[in-house]
């Protein structure tokens, strides 16, 4: 494939990407990311394996020492199940961003809701390529479903040029059943479907790592029905 053309589906799955979670895709997943019972048994699974996946992060992170000193990038913020948590445990700052600009805004909303300290957060609309700065350690769960391998693993390597010690990312693994599973729902497009959804090989994700400098602590694997991650925590060799 020419470059121009691989940029240009570059360019058509980020809009793809950012029109969903910007009108629909807003609609659904904060729904699926509240408190409310009108959620379908999909969606409630959904809501359990991605807090399973958000709670193993506070506890590993709960470990890392003086929080008071380290500052977050929450990479792909959504509406912030990640963020609010984290500024409860008393971290300096963090960095809240989202390709869409709904997204950012609710986490806004909520933390004012939760009357947390809004001095602790920057909040940021941008993709994951062209986030700037550098933080104690960078977290991104559940984004990589929306982009393809090779992506993925230039979405990993920009992270990694961001984080002082520690990436924390998450992704729907590869394995022959989830494969089976993505056959079979692009057989039946329609209104229930979201943006493209990938299945990554684990082995790609750290090896893009990897070439940055940085090597794997821990991971686990959270599943609930219709929800696969796996948790993979890099860290900066020295």
């Amino acid at each position: 494939m020419a470059i121009n053309q691989i940029q240009d589906q570059k360019k058509a799955e980020k809009k793809e990407v950012t029109d969903y979670f910007n009108g629909m895709g807003f609609e659904r997943w904060n729904r699926i990311y509240s408190e409310t019972k009108e959620v379908n048994n999909v969606q409630r699974n959904i809501r359990i394996g991605h807090q399973k996946t958000v709670d193993d992060v506070l506890n590993w992170i709960q470990e890392s020492g003086d929080l008071a000193k380290m500052s977050f990038c929450d990479a792909g913020c959504g509406v912030g199940s990640l963020s609010l948590p984290l500024a409860a445990l008393g971290v300096r700052s963090i960095s809240a961003s989202d390709i869409s600009e709904s997204m950012v805004n609710e986490t806004k909303t909520r933390v004012k809701a939760a009357k947390l300290d809004l001095r602790k957060f920057s909040f940021n609309v941008s993709d994951l390529e062209n986030l700037k700065g550098s933080f104690h350690t960078v977290i991104c769960l559940d984004v990589f479903i929306h982009y393809p391998q090779q992506a993925a693993q230039e979405m990993v390597q920009h992270l990694c040029s961001l984080t002082e010690e520690r990436l924390i990312v998450s992704f729907a693994p590869y394995t022959p059943f989830l494969a089976l599973l993505k056959r079979i729902g692009q057989l039946f497009p329609g209104p229930s479907k979201t943006t493209r959804a990938y299945t990554l090989r684990e082995n790609g994700i750290i090896a893009a790592a990897r070439e940055c400098g940085f090597e794997v602590v821990r991971s686990k694997l959270n599943q609930a029905p219709f929800y696969f991650s796996k948790l993979i925590e890099f860290r900066k060799v020295i």
